[in-house]
């Protein structure tokens, strides 16, 4: 089992700056890729940008150049930078998981808003 617990939402002005946090109950170092997704109401769960166990990073196209994933095994904590951000950028965002041996792993979830 992996319990992943997120920090770091709230609300901000568009044009304004995030950076939410991931922390696993594991060794982020044996965890094959972590991700942050994203929910808005009435919308299907995407992909905000996710982080290989060798740091290849990947991003979806809305947020590239505005958002940067990281993690610091130390702390075994993941990280989504989030910057420049926008009303559209508004959702539930959830951190994942995921290992070979087990499959996917999600936290509760973090609502950030983005408005004036």
């Amino acid at each position: 089992q992996v319990q992943l617990v997120e920090s770091g939402g709230g609300l901000v002005q568009p044009g304004g700056s995030l950076r939410l946090s991931c922390a696993a109950s594991i060794k982020i170092s044996s965890i094959n890729a972590m991700g942050w997704y994203r929910q808005a109401p009435g919308k299907q769960r995407e992909l905000v940008a996710a982080i290989a166990g060798g740091g290849t990073t990947n991003y979806a196209d809305p947020v590239k150049g505005r958002f940067t994933i990281s993690r610091d095994n130390a702390k075994n904590t993941v990280y989504l930078q989030m910057n420049s951000l926008k009303p559209e950028d508004t959702a539930v965002y959830y951190c994942n998981a995921y290992l070979y041996i087990s499959g996917d792993y999600w936290g509760q979830g973090i609502q950030v808003t983005v408005s004036s």
